[in-house]
């Protein structure tokens, strides 16, 4: 069985290296190199896996644009797991299998965020489903499906860490019996179809009217990166890690109603109780650490947002 594969974040590095141990894969496909500091290229976790493997990488601009060296690779299968572009249609037709890791319970939240999502909406439970790629987003077939609680401690980092090993094995276990024909999937409800949508720099701003946990769950899905943020002075700081409490002030929302030993700030119905900050250019500290060396917050400041 000869495998092209398409993936590009750490979440899909697991699934390549058990698929190159038990199947052919002729070809990794994953995102161009990313531009960064000081305009250094850096490359996308599944390249530097697939070239520790010793496999053939191309990393097109489009894939829409430029699939030809998918179809000379004379492939058997298709499979991808979080690559991040738009998989031509023209390109689908041209594979019997064509089989996709999607990080959720299909078909809820179909789209590009849903771990983040599935935190910051308070989900108690998510999962992965082994499915059949077709022209409309993530509404093939199911093959497989595992399901996995979602913890009080989790946050993106942590769940994608978690769903990538159910993923990576879930589809291993699944393939024999695709191939074989023996599995030959289930129809998606299409009624039961919710979305969650590829995140854009507004979901990642605080906003503080909001009710406490709604505050935290945000800061725990998009923890560790990119990161939820507020800004103060015209400067940004990344919360990336905080804890709802009670609290009995009036202050209004954004207001920071504490600056003892802990940094609280107002919400809707209480505050949040920030542990970890990330001020812009600087690294992550521990609350505590923070305060004793910060002259810029004052108990009563307030945060627009």
């Amino acid at each position: 069985m000869r495998i092209i594969f398409l993936g590009t974040p750490e979440f899909a590095t697991g699934i390549l290296t058990l698929l190159d141990k038990y199947y052919e894969v002729v070809l990794v496909v994953t995102k161009a190199d990313a531009r960064g500091n000081h305009n250094k290229l850096i490359e996308s976790p599944v390249k530097i896996k697939a070239k520790e493997l010793g496999l053939n990488i191309f990393q097109p601009v489009s894939l829409k644009d430029d699939y030809k060296p998918l179809l000379d690779a004379k492939a058997d299968m298709l499979i991808t797991a979080a690559y991040g572009q738009f998989i031509p249609g023209k390109l689908l037709d041209q594979f019997k299998y064509k089989l996709n890791v999607h990080a959720s319970l299909l078909p809820k939240r179909r789209g590009g965020a849903p771990i983040q999502r599935a935190i910051i909406e308070g989900d108690k439970e998510t999962g992965v489903t082994i499915m059949q790629m077709e022209r409309k987003m993530d509404a093939g077939c199911i093959y497989a499906q595992a399901k996995l609680p979602i913890s009080q401690d989790d946050n993106s980092t942590t769940l994608f860490a978690k769903l990538a090993v159910l993923g990576r094995d879930l589809l291993i276990a699944t393939l024999p019996d695709i191939i074989s024909g023996k599995n030959k999937g289930q129809k998606q409800v299409e009624e039961d179809a919710t979305f969650s949508y590829v995140l854009t720099k507004e979901d990642e701003k605080l906003n503080f009217n909001k009710q406490s946990l709604d505050v935290v769950n945000q800061i725990r899905g998009l923890a560790l990166e990119p990161g939820a943020y507020f800004k103060f002075k015209d400067q940004p700081y990344k919360i990336l890690k905080a804890k709802a409490v009670s609290s009995t002030s009036n202050a209004n929302p954004g207001t920071i109603i504490s600056l003892n030993k802990e940094m609280l700030i107002k919400t809707a119905d209480g505050a949040i109780s920030v542990l970890e900050i990330k001020p812009a250019g600087k690294k992550t500290m521990d609350i505590k650490s923070f305060l004793n060396g910060q002259r810029i917050f004052q108990e009563n400041d307030v945060i627009l947002f």
